[in-house]
């Protein structure tokens, strides 16, 4: 088959396709002919070479940590009605909290049965792959806030997959949703969502801006996937007694907020927080996919790429100009 491989760490350019052998189905497993495979920022930064402390990576490795495609075999302990099933899948190496993000830039791949998702009526293959982590995790992001009607509402991050759909969530639940993100084109996606107000935080004022917007009482809710120093300015934003959800870090590293959430009673909630080990994540992907066919939800699908140009997906979220997902079709 033919995969994408990073034959060493560092810039867009380790990327080139190769042929690898045909991965083979294992106990509780499955191989996925893959349609479509969804390209993170995490996995430009582990292409960098960051992070090799908390993911054991070495090149060359296949990057890439979900799919979706149709079933070709399965293994020996899995029920053989899922061949040739549509199903949307995190790859078998990764996982919550875990595993490795690898194996999915490629013509196969190899998946678990049980994280499998039967793609529904309505819903496309790229459709199906931007929500595999995107739609989940959102949806857990946005339950544990508890957004209530007439809160005000911070997303950072807010031109990125997972911002788009915290925006029109939000908007549902009858939020005002102060967006922030960087240019006009991430901005206009934004306001066509349903964004009370949209500041560009390439500004120095941004969040002071984004306080503004709410009349000077700062906002109820900020949902972070910015972090960094863009996350920690965000909280100066918050009202008295507000809630923080960090669960990016579109900037380099997580938002640190000793101190300043404390000195106005924020409630923070971490990565871990939100994803907890009691967290349904098969529930969460397919309610996902249900908001999207009935229509209430729209994935924004910003650019796609052909395996042949990993290096170019790559350098498209490098260098903040991706808006939305960023997809590699097969």
């Amino acid at each position: 088959m033919r995969a994408v491989q990073a034959s060493a760490f560092g810039g867009p350019e380790v990327l080139a396709v190769d042929e690898l052998p045909d991965p083979v189905a294992g106990p509780g497993e499955v191989v996925v002919d893959v349609a479509a495979a969804d390209v993170m920022f995490l996995d430009t930064r582990l292409r960098g070479g960051w992070g090799t402390d908390f993911f054991a990576i070495e090149p060359p490795y296949v990057p890439g940590g979900a799919v979706s495609g149709v079933v070709a075999s399965v293994g020996t302990d899995v029920d053989p009605a899922w061949v040739g099933k549509r199903v949307s899948t995190p790859t078998a190496a990764s996982g919550i909290g875990g595993g490795l993000p690898i194996g999915g830039y490629a013509e196969k791949a190899l998946a678990k049965a049980e994280t499998l998702v039967a793609i529904r009526n309505g819903v496309t293959m790229t459709q199906a792959v931007a929500l595999a982590h995107d739609g989940r995790t959102a949806l857990a992001v946005f339950d544990r806030a508890a957004v209530q009607p007439g809160e005000w509402v911070l997303i950072t991050a807010a031109g990125g997959g997972l911002g788009i759909l915290l925006i029109q969530l939000a908007k549902a639940a009858g939020a005002n949703v102060v967006a922030a993100a960087r240019g006009a084109a991430k901005l206009e996606l934004a306001g066509r969502l349903g964004a009370t107000a949209v500041v560009d935080y390439s500004a120095p004022d941004w969040a002071a801006k984004a306080r503004a917007a709410t009349g000077g009482a700062g906002v109820d809710v900020v949902f972070d996937g910015a972090g960094g120093a863009l996350g920690e300015a965000a909280v100066t934003a918050s009202a008295e007694g507000g809630r923080f959800l960090g669960y990016g870090a579109a900037a380099g590293e997580f938002a640190s907020l000793d101190g300043v959430a404390a000195e106005r009673g924020v409630t923070v909630y971490g990565l871990f927080d939100i994803t907890g080990a009691g967290t349904d994540w098969q529930a969460l992907a397919q309610r996902a996919q249900a908001e999207v066919a009935a229509g209430r939800l729209e994935v924004v699908i910003g650019q796609t790429f052909p395996l042949e140009q990993a290096d170019r997906a790559h350098a498209a979220i490098e260098s903040r100009t991706a808006v939305g997902r960023t997809l590699l079709t097969v």
